[in-house]
């Protein structure tokens, strides 16, 4: 059983929370005995995302329990994250304690600014590459790449990219015949009209 949380903290994007959520638990209902998905922010309860959608986290940091891949989102929220030491030390700590940390769109900014990205390669929303060099140049920071498997990290890039980076976990984690499944139950082929 593959256990996911996906973190929720004021001003999230949306869909970048949202966006795995669909995913994983797509996996979870297709495949209950495969995979579970669960919502957390530092305390339970209601979380106003960046453009007014109000979002539920139904487990607080104390009380989320283990996992085995955690889902930082991006958005306007993770700003203030990014020079927040009791933040930082938190990110730092599930290094420790989460296999797989995955970030989408700026969530990977907090992932710099603790240090987990050092010397590695990364991905953010393309309107952040720049400050994500700045946080930590030793970054191999990928301008062209939807999302960026590093073995144990996984950054995406903006927004949408997180359903892609989703996808390319659960194909990683439980085969490509399971994340094709998922992918047609979510009817997810995209064409941009524009």
């Amino acid at each position: 059983m593959t256990r996911i949380g996906i973190l929720l903290f004021e001003h999230v994007e949306e869909l970048d929370a949202v966006g795995p959520w669909e995913v994983f638990g797509m996996w979870a209902s297709t495949c209950p005995d495969e995979a579970e998905v669960v919502a957390f922010a530092p305390e339970a309860g209601p979380v106003l995302a960046s453009k007014g959608m109000t979002l539920h986290a139904d487990h607080g940091f104390a009380d989320v329990g283990p996992l085995d891949v955690l889902v930082y989102p991006g958005g306007r929220g993770t700003r203030p994250h990014l020079d927040d030491p009791d933040r930082l030390a938190w990110v730092r700590e599930q290094r420790g304690r989460v296999p797989l940390l995955t970030s989408v769109c700026t969530g990977s900014l907090v992932f710099a600014a603790a240090g987990l990205l050092t010397g590695r390669p990364a991905t953010t929303h393309w309107g952040s590459l720049d400050r994500l060099k700045e946080l930590d140049p030793t970054i191999d920071v990928r301008t062209d790449e939807r999302f960026v498997d590093d073995g144990d990290i996984v950054t995406s890039s903006g927004v949408s990219a997180g359903i892609d980076m989703a996808l390319h976990l659960v194909a990683r984690l439980a085969g490509v015949e399971r994340a094709r499944t998922v992918r047609r139950q979510m009817q997810y082929d995209p064409m941009p009209p524009v």
